[in-house]
């Protein structure tokens, strides 16, 4: 799988658990560590763990992707999901306003996820 299909699906992953804020930043041209990094808030332990969770679960089952390392609990508000050309975060507010990833960041573009396509409305019949 390709890096930045690796990044916007991690994303959607953590939209199926409702976390907030999902930003995916393309480090390309900055960093030679990682090409994305995906950078989301949940708002409580529970709710961290649930994203990680679906995540991690859901990439294995579907796809058979483990992350290569996973650093921070959800107990401390950061948990880091290394996937090598993607690197997840998934912060607690406080502390995502704390470390301000986006802005030490701030060079590198945002990607946006294709937009779905809706289907037709039916027409009315009478």
């Amino acid at each position: 799988m390709e890096a930045k299909q690796l990044a916007l699906l991690c994303r959607e992953l953590a939209d199926n658990k409702k976390a907030e804020d999902i930003v995916v930043l393309d480090v390309r041209k900055l960093s030679n560590v990682t090409d994305y990094f995906v950078i989301c808030s949940g708002t409580s332990e529970p709710h961290l763990r649930a994203i990680v969770d679906e995540i991690e679960d859901q990439l294995r089952k579907d796809y058979g992707i483990k992350p290569h390392a996973a650093d921070g609990a959800t107990g401390g508000g950061w948990v880091v999901m290394d996937f090598f050309d993607v690197i997840v975060h998934v912060m607690h507010p406080d502390v995502r306003k704390k470390y301000d990833l986006e802005g030490l960041w701030s060079d590198a573009p945002a990607v946006r996820p294709a937009a779905r396509k809706r289907k037709p409305r039916a027409a009315a019949t009478e």
